[in-house]
């Protein structure tokens, strides 16, 4: 089931189904054809960022961008020195969080610029429709509501990019907002992003390869409307589990029109919650308990995405997706995954991928 060599086959949990020594398969997947620009991160915590950068030097992970918390930049400039730059997010941990995204935004872009970030994120996943109704405030965190056109207008006055979370996977559009008189149809979230990109002609990446991996036709199509659009490929489990179903020269013709706009990203959250057992933790700190599940579950990522894009290995993803379970509980548990089939870039498009496209963007 590996490019490499070094599974046992025994079950190590939800970041290593097959028990793979992920040291050893980055010696076996080898240098990456060009250094690679990781552009979608969350690094926070010292002593899990220690740990990411040594994955990040095993897998040939040059350069990061990550939405790290503004109080901890400095701790995490320490671990990667120049290796790094921030992108501008709301203050997650503010109770208040209704105000943390919208006027206490103002103000931490504000104090992100100080420290020299230029690139803002806009966080406009469906959940923050649940924010906005459980603060008494329903649509006020809408991408084209008005504390989000205002911190537009502040980020664009003081030069900086854009970076956008607009929609979700499908699965939960099947399941956890399958009311769309709540949440809208999956389409609707598109229209206030592309009033934003007509509004702000300032470059603006869309994560999560615009939230719609599963509708390249779409994607295409929205590129080819928006020249200051830009994709990355971040979410592993969505990624590989959505773009492994496409024909890989349907898929691969869709990189190559667009080579220039669509950059590698992880989406890999580190935290040293990550690295002590506790009772209580949230979904995210939950992921791991120590030092070696860490280790794993960001080494995981960039394992099984180097696979997908550098080889034409298929075999059942290292990870586990509970979305299968969310959608299909009968044929699946919460710690099955699914097929990955990857499509064996050549080196001058991974060139594009890993390195030109994020240059580019940056450049614009």
């Amino acid at each position: 089931m590996r490019v490499g060599s070094s599974a046992t086959g025994l079950f190590r949990g939800a970041s290593n189904r097959f028990g793979l020594d992920y040291r050893a398969e980055a010696s076996a997947l080898g240098a990456p054809s060009v250094p690679i620009i990781d552009a979608h991160l969350h690094v926070n915590g010292t002593r899990a960022a220690l740990l990411l950068r040594d994955c990040c030097d095993l897998y040939g992970i040059e350069r990061l961008h990550s939405m790290t918390h503004l109080e901890q930049l400095d701790s995490i400039r320490a671990v990667f020195g120049d290796r790094i730059e921030f992108i501008a997010v709301p203050n997650f941990a503010d109770p208040d969080r209704l105000h943390a995204h919208t006027t206490g935004y103002l103000d931490r872009i504000r104090s992100f610029h100080r420290e020299g970030v230029r690139t803002v994120k806009f966080w406009a996943a469906p959940r923050a429709t649940d924010i906005a109704i459980e603060a008494g405030s329903p649509g006020s965190l809408g991408l084209g509501a008005p504390a989000r056109v205002d911190a537009a207008d502040l980020a664009a006055s003081l030069g900086m990019r854009f970076m956008v979370h607009c929609a979700d996977p499908d699965t939960w559009f099947a399941t956890r907002y399958r009311d769309s008189a709540i949440y809208g149809t999956k389409r609707s979230h598109y229209e206030p992003l592309e009033a934003m990109l007509e509004r702000w002609r300032v470059p603006t990446l869309v994560a999560h390869m615009g939230g719609w991996p599963e509708d390249i036709e779409f994607l295409d199509a929205l590129l080819l409307r928006h020249a200051n659009l830009w994709l990355d490929t971040s979410a592993t489990k969505w990624m590989v589990r959505e773009l492994s179903q496409h024909p890989r020269d349907e898929l691969i013709a869709f990189l190559d029109r667009h080579r220039s706009r669509i950059m590698f990203g992880s989406d890999t959250v580190t935290s040293d919650d990550h690295l002590i057992a506790m009772d209580g933790k949230t979904e995210m700190a939950a992921k791991a308990s120590d030092e070696r599940e860490a280790f794993e579950l960001y080494a995981s990522r960039y394992w099984t995405l180097r696979s997908f894009w550098e080889t034409c290995w298929s075999g059942p993803s290292p990870i586990s997706d509970p979305d299968l379970a969310m959608v299909d509980p009968i044929r699946h548990g919460p710690l099955d995954a699914p097929g990955i089939h990857g499509i064996g870039l050549d080196a001058e498009r991974l060139s594009w991928l890993y390195r030109g496209a994020v240059e580019a963007f940056l450049a614009a």
